[in-house]
């Protein structure tokens, strides 16, 4: 992927002190759209994406703390259950968990 060129990332993170777990937070909620709990979408640039990961690394403690940042393709089949986050009027990134959210729809038949 280009540096110029956005893409799609979900970050997960499992961080076990309740404030390095705080501050994880607010620094994706600035960058991103919390899906679930300690999970983001975000659509980012790869240099900004690995500043936001090189800040997240400051933050944590390598021993106790996970973070893991999968880029998704451009392409996406999504399968969802239960009861969704997100209603139906709601427009989160244009091109980006929009797309995520509407080919799960397609797929849900």
């Amino acid at each position: 992927m280009a540096d110029s060129q956005l893409g799609l990332y979900l970050i997960a993170y499992d961080i076990a002190n309740p404030r390095r777990l705080s501050k994880v937070h607010r620094t994706l909620k600035r960058k991103g759209l919390p899906v679930q709990y300690s999970v983001f979408t975000v659509v980012l640039k790869r240099r900004s994406l690995l500043r936001l990961l090189a800040h997240m690394e400051e933050l944590i403690e390598p021993v106790e703390d996970d973070i893991r940042c999968y880029r998704l393709p451009e392409q996406l089949t999504v399968k969802t259950l239960g009861r969704q986050f997100f209603p139906e009027d709601v427009l989160l990134f244009t091109g980006g968990v929009n797309r995520i959210l509407s080919s799960g729809k397609e797929n849900e038949s």
